[in-house]
């Protein structure tokens, strides 16, 4: 069920220092966590992979970029009329997603390419609908990545993204903040808001909280900005 766009201008006491992830720290921790990426994460984050995916396969167009691949998960789930081309940093990670595509034959899968998701190599509006599964709380910049997915998909297209996002106050927001040093180590922020990702101005279509517990959420947005610029 979609949810209101909680108030992006809030800042829910988030005031302690937060640990600087570059890409080197984070092709360092992807490096780490390539062998048993699967095995940790893939269960926890299937649900929300399933939602975004599903999603994504509803859509018009059939130019799907996938920002963030990693292992190549989420590519057994796309309709076999979508041209999907995934990207990431690590290479230890896209080693193993195209193992998964040979293995299981997934000839939907155009490209996998390690690239920087903040400074993309695709000309503007090369894809329908760009999305990134458990990537935003990763890069660097996670406002740049909103602007770079932005100018790769065409006008009036769709930027998915599900991710974790910081609770605003109670327990969990306690055990985020205590986790938000470790930001290097583990290789992404605990601490990530959806602020962090969008500003006042983005036309959120829908939010929809995603099992476990609602622990993740998918948000889907309309590619306004290209649209304006086009109209300017």
């Amino acid at each position: 069920m979609s949810r209101t766009l909680p108030d992006l201008t809030a800042d829910p006491a988030r005031d302690h220092k937060r640990a600087v992830l570059d890409a080197g720290a984070v092709r360092d921790a992807y490096r780490r966590w390539a062998g048993v990426y699967d095995a940790v994460f893939g269960g926890v984050s299937s649900f929300g992979r399933k939602r975004a995916v599903a999603a994504v396969n509803r859509l018009p167009g059939t130019r799907v970029l996938e920002v963030g691949v990693g292992t190549g998960l989420a590519l057994p789930r796309y309709r076999r009329d979508k041209r999907v081309v995934g990207v990431d940093l690590s290479r230890e990670m896209l080693e193993k997603a195209r193992e998964r595509v040979a293995a299981e034959g997934l000839t939907h899968v155009e490209g996998l390419v390690e690239m920087d998701a903040e400074r993309m190599a695709f000309a503007d509006g090369s894809f329908d609908v760009a999305v990134a599964m458990f990537t935003a709380s990763v890069v660097p910049n996670a406002r740049a990545l909103f602007a770079e997915m932005s100018r790769v998909v065409r006008p009036g297209g769709q930027l998915l993204f599900v991710n974790h996002f910081a609770a605003q106050d109670g327990p969990r927001w306690w055990v985020e903040r205590t986790m938000a040093p470790l930001s290097r180590v583990l290789g992404w922020h605990p601490d990530f808001a959806l602020s962090d990702l969008l500003d006042g101005e983005a036309e959120v279509e829908s939010l929809e909280a995603c099992p476990p517990a609602g622990l993740f959420t998918l948000v889907q947005v309309r590619n306004a900005r290209a649209v304006q610029a086009l109209a300017a």
